[in-house]
């Protein structure tokens, strides 16, 4: 069976009503973003920001037309607009994300089957924090949990080439079914799309990716889904914090205080979003040379124990700079499963010890 071409997406999108039942979405030049790999079909719908509740059976019925493709296994369809919904000007000590957080029609709503999600976030990228979450939730599952992994940073995932997974999901009753690596059930916009190929998505088309990918996966029953936060504090942070009851957030930082600025500014979007901080993990908090052995504080030490001693946060424990966790990460045979009883993997595993502890507490309370 050949793949399905974009002349064939489009004369089925001919056939959707626009808003307002004037002309069709093709005729309204109201598609854009078309992206085919194989069986995968994605696009988007302009429409306006302020109707995007209203139009959404709109947006399900050109899915629904499209995954009827001969060859089609799965779609993504989701509104953007071309200008963002206006924010009113934040108080001083309130800021815009928080500010529409607590102006969210409806509180959030939890994943069926998913005991606690947890967010690993950090405030800039270059820190480690993906390499972290990889090998959290492995440790997470070491210690008895069914653990699954929810890779949210849409423009730069990179869970597939962290566990060497390359199987593409499987698309069952509209829903997909994760694939599994080292025992952990991954999802991914990295499975969906090629690896060199560029997200250039506005903020409504991720927010309505991510949403598919958390809420039409068959994720089962899991004890905890790790979610690997993009860098910062957007649109995705904002959209975790109002539509599910996150159990908690780790921040993963390095030592030094450029990185410490930016951590603390996403623990604070995290508190005035009401979700609990489990702590904060130091990573590249030293160098281990692997011919000597002899150990070199590149970028400081002791920075973000000191920061959640400042902020009144568990301070989870340091993660070292070490080759051999740079080059697993890059093989896909991250070290907390190729190297269980290594020094590394041990590290991993008393930091999800901690988290798993603190997780319990506050179910406790």
């Amino acid at each position: 069976m050949s793949p399905p071409t974009r002349k064939d997406v489009l004369d089925r999108l001919s056939r959707v009503k626009g808003p307002d039942l004037s002309g069709s979405l093709v005729s309204l030049g109201l598609v854009s973003g078309i992206t085919i790999d194989g069986g995968h079909v994605t696009f988007s719908i302009t429409v306006p920001a302020s109707r995007a509740g209203e139009l959404e059976p709109m947006r399900a019925a050109a899915q629904k037309v499209v995954e009827a493709i001969d060859g089609v296994t799965h779609v993504t369809a989701v509104l953007t607009a071309d200008r963002p919904v206006p924010v009113a000007p934040a108080p001083p000590n309130l800021n815009n994300a928080a500010r529409a957080a607590s102006a969210a029609p409806k509180g959030p709503t939890p994943v069926p089957g998913i005991a606690s999600i947890v967010a690993v976030a950090s405030g800039k990228g270059g820190v480690g924090k993906s390499t972290t979450s990889v090998n959290l939730a492995l440790a997470l599952r070491d210690l008895g949990n069914r653990v699954g992994l929810l890779d949210a940073d849409i423009y730069g995932p990179s869970m597939p080439r962290l566990l060497g997974v390359s199987t593409r999901p499987e698309a069952h009753d509209g829903r997909l079914t994760p694939p599994m690596g080292y025992g952990l059930k991954v999802m991914s916009m990295g499975f969906l799309v090629d690896e060199d190929a560029p997200m250039i998505w506005r903020g409504p088309m991720v927010i309505s990716a991510l949403t598919q990918m958390l809420r039409e996966v068959e994720w089962g029953d899991l004890d905890i889904l790790i979610v690997d936060m993009p860098p910062g504090t957007g649109d995705v942070q904002l959209t975790m914090a109002q539509q599910v009851p996150l159990a908690g957030a780790v921040i993963v930082s390095t030592p030094q205080d450029i990185a410490l600025i930016d951590a603390r500014k996403g623990l604070n979007m995290f508190r005035r979003v009401d979700v609990p901080i489990l702590g904060i993990v130091e990573n590249m908090s030293y160098f281990l040379c692997p011919t000597c052995g002899s150990r070199s504080d590149i970028f400081g030490h002791g920075g973000a124990r000191d920061e959640a001693g400042r902020l009144g946060v568990p301070f989870l424990g340091e993660i070292p700079l070490h080759m051999d966790i740079r080059s697993t990460s890059d093989a896909g045979t991250p070290i907390a499963a190729s190297e269980p009883t290594g020094v590394h993997a041990r590290c991993y595993r008393t930091i999800a010890m901690a988290i798993y502890e603190r997780l319990m507490a506050e179910a406790r309370q």
